[in-house]
């Protein structure tokens, strides 16, 4: 009777603990199983939960590579983490990019990642879990103290995106970003200039939304990315892949870098040797790093391309482009070019030389593009929707530009971002999406 009496109170006053499973509580440590030989964006997400666990739970989360609580890893990199999962579970993680699953198993807690993002992916789904919002920072969105939180004996979540390429473009950043950053967040003498630590908050706020994609900001009023020492291997520590808008080909800002790396006029048609020099310099110093490849090329700034007049003159040019820039990918990048990301951009009048016949490599995702007001300007056809490389939609909810501008405040209506977004998916536009902000603080 004393026994039953005592197991009956301890039910009643601790009933989160009193049954099989994991738990998180405020007055007891818990160790992390993770190898070293993790990529860095695995760790760099570790270190954001463990921040989150603090100020969660005010315990530290401490890491071993031998025994703990919970066991992390990418496939094949931990098998300590897949000794508790089913077999089953193992091959659909493996059919999918950057698919994690979570799962409780004998009172441990597992997150297992088909590949490095996906196991980020994971860990980052313990801060949702816990009550940590993605917009924490950039939202000032407070963090909630709790004594213990729960997961069931058997709890499982698999997951993965449904679409491949997805995240940001700063544009029109003058007035917001820019000054914010060089004046304030990171102060510096170089106007302009958008730093590693700026990036940080920014690449931060992307991998805990699961976005995995930045287009830097372009304008002359800031310093161009990869100007700025430090930008590059943040985006890496985050695990974010680097892509350039559709006047931007081949990871050059030609906006801010023509001017002081090109020689003459920025003209493939009557000055080719030194327009593939320009870009050249900028692939082969990137060789390696996670990168989207914009192919294609237009004027410096969001114009029509130099030296063809004609739509005909600027369908011959752009088949020669497009061929010059896949050899210097396969030069410097992948002997097999099919297997680099590019992606080619039919904006404004490039979309009228596309439909004159400009073959696009079926490898390259076709990005389809809005009006700049929020209504896309093309579908995906039957035709374009096998295509190897897929397709995607480039989407303005900030315009500067005639005939008016709007910016910063939230001009388009949610609903009908919705409509449009979802019929893009619905007509196969499912590979990559990317979203022009003005700013991210709104």
């Amino acid at each position: 009777m004393r026994k039953l009496i005592i197991s009956i109170l301890i039910g009643v006053i601790f009933p989160l603990y009193a049954s099989a499973g994991f738990v998180f509580r405020n007055d007891k440590d818990v160790t992390v199983v993770i190898n070293d030989s993790e990529e860095q964006v695995v760790h760099t997400a570790l270190e954001m939960f463990q921040k989150d666990y603090v100020n969660v739970f005010d315990r530290e989360l401490k890491t071993s590579n031998q025994q703990g609580n919970i066991y992390i890893g990418t496939i094949g990199l931990n098998k300590k983490a897949e000794q508790f999962i089913a077999i089953k579970d193992i091959q659909e993680l493996k059919q999918h990019e950057e698919a994690f699953l979570v799962s409780v198993k004998d009172n441990h807690l597992i997150i297992l990642g088909s590949d490095k993002r996906g196991t980020a992916y994971g860990i980052l789904e313990l801060s949702r879990m816990i009550g940590v919002s993605p917009w924490e920072w950039w939202a000032d969105s407070p963090v909630e103290k709790k004594q213990s939180f729960k997961l069931k004996e058997g709890f499982k979540t698999l997951q993965y995106p449904s679409v491949a390429r997805r995240g940001i473009f700063i544009n029109d950043e003058d007035w917001g970003l820019t000054p914010w950053s060089y004046l304030t967040h990171e102060p510096s003498d170089t106007k302009g200039q958008i730093g590693p630590k700026t990036h940080a908050r920014i690449f931060e706020l992307l991998l805990r939304l699961r976005a995995n994609t930045f287009w830097p900001a372009m304008h002359t009023c800031s310093v161009a990315f990869y100007l700025t020492p430090g930008n590059k291997e943040t985006a890496d520590k985050y695990g974010i892949f680097i892509g350039t808008a559709h006047c931007e080909p081949m990871m050059r800002n030609t906006n801010a870098e023509w001017k002081t790396a090109g020689t003459g006029k920025y003209d493939y048609v009557n000055n080719r040797e030194n327009v593939l020099k320009f870009w050249e310099e900028r692939v082969k110093e990137l060789a390696g790093s996670d990168n989207i490849y914009t192919l294609g090329i237009r004027g410096v700034h969001d114009g029509k391309m130099q030296g063809a007049n004609t739509l005909q003159e600027q369908k011959a040019a752009l088949t020669n482009v497009l061929k010059d820039q896949r050899e210097m990918i396969a030069k410097y990048v992948n002997p097999n070019v099919e297997q680099v990301s590019q992606v080619f951009i039919p904006y404004k009048e490039v979309l009228d030389v596309y439909k004159m016949g400009l073959e696009v490599p079926e490898d390259v995702s076709l990005l389809w593009c809005d009006d700049n007001y929020g209504y896309i300007r093309h579908f995906p056809d039957s035709k374009e929707r096998a295509r190897k490389g897929g397709n995607g939609i480039y989407y303005h909810i900030s315009y500067w530009g005639r005939p008016h501008s709007y910016l910063w405040l939230a001009t388009n209506h949610p609903a009908q971002l919705y409509t449009q977004m979802k019929l893009a998916y619905d007509k196969g536009a499912q590979d990559m999406w990317i979203l022009n902000v003005g700013d991210i603080k709104p």
